[in-house]
């Protein structure tokens, strides 16, 4: 049988006691540790696309690095943090999501996820799943895969280098429908430093109409304030634009906000959680795993 995620937690933090380790050695060593058959290792999800096993220690894996117990070093790998050699010094019996709410990184990745009042945005306890209905628990997990996905690609833009951020929002000003040629769009926001200018994008073919543009790569608590609203703000007066986007990682302050408001809504201001979700609406680092149809019956063809 097949362990759940959350069984496979404590395991898949063990598994890197000894240091950087291996997710594909992981699952394959977890699977001759629960004794699977090829049956059980080689199943499939619904989509028909990853094997099930693969998949929950995947999620394991996930849950563990948003409360802080564990690092990806480079592509494919993790490691302990000291939190989680800490934790594994206690020898705990068994970790799971009750266990990770003690930390306050897992605490407000959750909190990230919507008003704990509402049921159908927080994350449901055993006794709350029979009082929603079915196609409410969908919506419920279909929005904390996105959040999860979402924490995981900040992370990841974060931890990248300045020349993958600016080809990141080369793909994602493309797919939003800005930008002339992915050559055109590449050139002009790889021009950084230009007076407070990190880029611009033209929004016609002609080049006649120019979104100018700040990106900042901050980590999470750096966040942008007013004056670095009105450098930018000064920078689009030299340049005469009509238009300013002001990426970052992490977040504007409340005087950064007022000040872009303040200046005419000239500047629009992204912040890590929206370039996240733009992200994924626009499958820029993912991609769909499946696509669910969730239909009801047409009252008019039976009226």
């Amino acid at each position: 049988m097949i362990p759940d995620y959350q069984t496979l937690m404590l395991p898949v933090l063990k598994a890197a006691i000894d240091g950087e380790t291996s997710t594909k050695e992981v699952i394959s060593t977890l699977a001759d540790t629960y004794k699977l058959s090829t049956e059980d290792r080689e199943q499939l999800l619904p989509s028909g696309k990853q094997r099930t096993f693969d998949n929950r220690v995947n999620w394991a894996k996930s849950y563990l690095k948003q409360a802080g117990l564990i690092s990806y070093p480079s592509r494919g790998t993790y490691k302990l943090t000291d939190e989680g050699i800490r934790i594994l010094g206690k020898s705990p019996d068994r970790i799971d999501n009750a266990y990770l709410e003690r930390f306050a990184a897992f605490q407000e990745f959750k909190s990230r996820k919507g008003n704990k009042s509402d049921p159908v945005t927080s994350s449901l306890p055993h006794d709350a799943i029979e009082t929603i209905t079915p196609d409410e628990l969908i919506r419920t997990i279909y929005r904390q895969i996105n959040e999860t996905l979402a924490s995981e690609l900040l992370e990841r833009v974060r931890n990248a280098t300045p020349k993958f951020f600016e080809e990141l929002l080369v793909e994602l000003l493309l797919a939003m429908g800005y930008g002339g040629s992915s050559e055109d769009a590449a050139r002009a926001i790889g021009q950084s430093g230009d007076g407070g200018i990190d880029g611009v994008i033209d929004q016609d073919p002609l080049g006649i109409d120019q979104l100018y543009i700040q990106a900042k790569r901050y980590g999470d608590g750096n966040n942008i304030g007013s004056g670095q609203i009105r450098d930018f703000f000064g920078a689009l007066n030299i340049k005469k634009a009509q238009k300013g986007l002001f990426v970052t990682t992490s977040s504007f302050s409340p005087s950064a906000i007022q000040t872009a408001k303040d200046l005419g809504m000239r500047i629009v201001l992204i912040d890590g959680v929206q370039l996240a979700k733009l992200m994924i609406r626009y499958n820029i680092g993912c991609r769909d795993e499946d696509v669910l149809h969730l239909k009801k019956i047409d009252e008019d063809y039976f009226g």
